[in-house]
């Protein structure tokens, strides 16, 4: 059984950012935009409706306050002022669930918040210490074996590992950073062979030709990634006829 998820409520304003109708049609869990990084109140209305319509879970894919810079930028914030934004975004999308008759069921950091926390430890504490004074049922969805799932471990969270289908690796399991060439896996292909290899063998190829293992229970496939759709319904039609079942992790 896996998950497979994708960043939704990208857009802003007038801008629109990927095909959110369209994944969701696909995927089982929305990474849904708070705010901070993309989003806005009528987007974040407007993709929990379509996704409690569709059955789809809700995650909060919360981000540091860089509207400007997509999220995609390394902030130094003092813990507490990133606890009190995680904290703030988080009760921002459960509002909007609550009102589409449903809520937030789990938390993912977006861009440059997942991969710093997953080697800050403050940063990582600050995200789950939030979590935690919201709601201590809801898991934290992030890289296996990172500060992040330290530190869900410490604040009494579950905590759920995932994995990148779309995304080059590093042969120490951390992701390949967005500057790099290469750090984006653009070949239907390759995206569709590694989503299968994570699905069936619980492994990737990393960056040096080493496989790594990887015990992942969610899948995700980016939102902003050229033909997401096309990409996300290869990975769930090869997977459904592998005999994978695809659902959330979380109700």
């Amino acid at each position: 059984m896996l998950d497979l998820n994708a960043d939704l409520g990208e857009g802003f304003g007038v801008w629109r950012l990927g095909d959110d109708e369209g994944l969701l049609d696909v995927i089982t869990s929305a990474n849904v935009a708070c705010g901070f990084h993309a989003g806005d109140p009528s987007t974040m209305r407007r993709v929990c409706a379509a996704a409690a319509a569709r059955g789809v879970v809700i995650g909060a894919q919360v981000g540091y306050r860089d509207l400007a810079g997509f999220g995609r930028r390394r902030m130094d914030i003092d813990p507490e002022d990133l606890a009190a934004d995680v904290l703030y975004q988080l009760g921002a999308l459960d509002a909007c669930a609550r009102a589409a008759g449903t809520g937030v069921r789990y938390v993912k950091p977006h861009g440059a918040l997942y991969n710093t926390a997953a080697e800050d430890p403050e940063q990582a504490a600050a995200i789950a210490s939030a979590i935690a004074a919201y709601d201590r049922s809801l898991p934290l969805l992030a890289l296996p074996g990172s500060a992040m799932a330290d530190a869900a471990h410490a604040a009494g969270l579950p905590f759920v590992p995932e994995a990148f289908a779309d995304r080059a690796y590093l042969p120490s399991g951390r992701l390949v950073p967005r500057g790099v060439a290469g750090a984006l896996i653009e070949d239907p292909y390759d995206v569709v062979a590694r989503a299968a290899a994570f699905a069936l063998h619980q492994c990737v190829t990393t960056t040096d030709g080493s496989v790594l293992p990887i015990d992942a229970r969610s899948l995700c496939v980016h939102g902003d990634t050229p033909g997401a759709v096309y990409l996300a319904g290869e990975i769930r039609r090869t997977l459904v006829d592998a005999g994978v079942t695809l659902a959330p992790f979380t109700s």
